[in-house]
């Protein structure tokens, strides 16, 4: 029986270290930090007042739909 857990215990760890990591990578990746400064940098007036006035995780979903609808390469046919 000490056999079974001495043996399966390294691998339930290291499963569960793999299950957080792959939880963890999103989270790094959208460091606010970053994610603020680029903000502050590129915004248009009125997605300021979006942040003054509602807060920053609304005024930044206004920032990056504006970003998506104006991708680089994608021009849209008028």
């Amino acid at each position: 029986m000490f056999l079974i857990a001495a043996i399966s215990f390294p691998l339930l760890l290291l499963g569960l270290l793999l299950a957080m990591e792959r939880v963890e990578r999103p989270l790094r990746m959208a460091d606010s930090g970053q994610g603020l400064e680029g903000f502050l940098d590129n915004a248009r007036p009125d997605e300021v007042s979006t942040f003054v006035s509602q807060g920053f995780p609304a005024a930044l979903e206004r920032y990056r739909r504006r970003l998506r609808r104006s991708a680089p390469g994608k021009h849209r046919a008028t």
